[in-house]
């Protein structure tokens, strides 16, 4: 079994676990994914069975969709609901939404981000999450992420009668490796109350939505699981591609290069490389000074 599924991942469970329940239910060992949520998130996990897990590396950059809430009042220790407060609860009564709004100008588009001390990112080798479980912090370099969508879900806040705090739900378009944890946090000390993430769910990863996703539940009742499989070449579909003739599907199923007269490619370009009946081959890079595509990733 060779293929794709997309799994609305509930809270609660990390995503090896995920992954587990994926392991037990089509009894397969080779399943992998494209992206972790944390364990209190929900959403979008594309979940790789078979061979589709060795195309991961060309999946696990694509743009991702949330669905956040965030709570204005204080931060917590961890970024998210999670944690312990970490600054008194800051009455968001003095700001209103479109306040919000107004501040949300300075996240669009590339903007710097320091990734937070509870997350897996690794420094010298050891996951930052590891330092602040025994109450260590690191220096982090900021790194460069991309808010390409960012807007308040609805037009007002939801307040928590009597606790001195109120949400707000947010929609973010993003690229891989954004943290929408710092996001809230940040957009909090812009209109000067504390925040947090209060809540998330990932509503796409790259060309896949929730609308596609299936639960664990609903998995584990399909009878017939590869008939609801994503066929691999949809998964890889953003790539450019190249049509080889039987001859040339030989020699790339035998990790030969294929030399290209007239090149539409830039110099380590991922390269689709499908046979005459539009099924996945290999996906290939361009080599420039070659003038030819190598086979990187061969699909028996």
């Amino acid at each position: 079994m060779n293929g794709i599924f997309i799994i609305d991942k509930p809270a609660g469970i990390t995503s090896h676990d995920v992954v587990s329940r994926v392991r037990r239910i089509l009894k397969t060992k080779r399943v992998g994914h494209t992206g972790t949520l944390d364990p209190v998130a929900t959403g979008v996990m594309v979940i790789l069975i078979g061979q589709a897990t060795r195309l991961a590396q060309f999946l696990d950059k694509d743009e991702k969709e949330y669905e956040a809430i965030v709570r204005f009042g204080f931060e917590t220790n961890t970024g998210d609901g999670t944690g312990r407060p970490r600054s008194n609860v800051q009455s968001p009564k003095s700001i209103t939404v479109d306040d919000v709004r107004g501040v949300l100008d300075d996240f669009r588009g590339e903007i710097k981000q320091t990734p937070p001390m509870y997350s897996a990112k690794k420094v010298d080798g050891k996951k930052l999450y590891e330092h602040a479980r025994k109450g260590e912090t690191i220096e982090r370099k900021a790194v460069n992420v991309r808010i390409s969508e960012l807007e308040v879900i609805d037009g007002s806040f939801s307040e928590n009668v009597g606790s001195g705090i109120s949400d707000l739900g947010l929609r973010v378009g993003c690229s891989a490796g954004t943290y929408i944890r710092t996001l809230a946090e940040d957009i909090g000390r812009k209109v000067g109350v504390g925040a947090h993430l209060a809540e998330l769910r990932r509503t796409r990863a790259g060309k896949f939505s929730i609308e596609q996703s299936l639960t664990l539940e609903q998995l584990e009742q399909v009878e017939d699981p590869p008939t609801v499989l994503v066929a691999m070449e949809s998964a890889v579909s953003h790539l450019p591609s190249i049509v080889l003739n039987d001859d040339r599907a030989v020699k790339t199923r035998n990790g030969l290069s294929t030399r290209i007269d007239d090149p539409q490619f830039d110099d380590d370009d991922a390269v689709q490389m499908v046979d005459q009946s539009g099924h996945l081959i290999a996906i290939g890079v361009y080599d420039e000074a070659e003038k030819a595509i190598r086979p990187k990733v061969v699909l028996v």
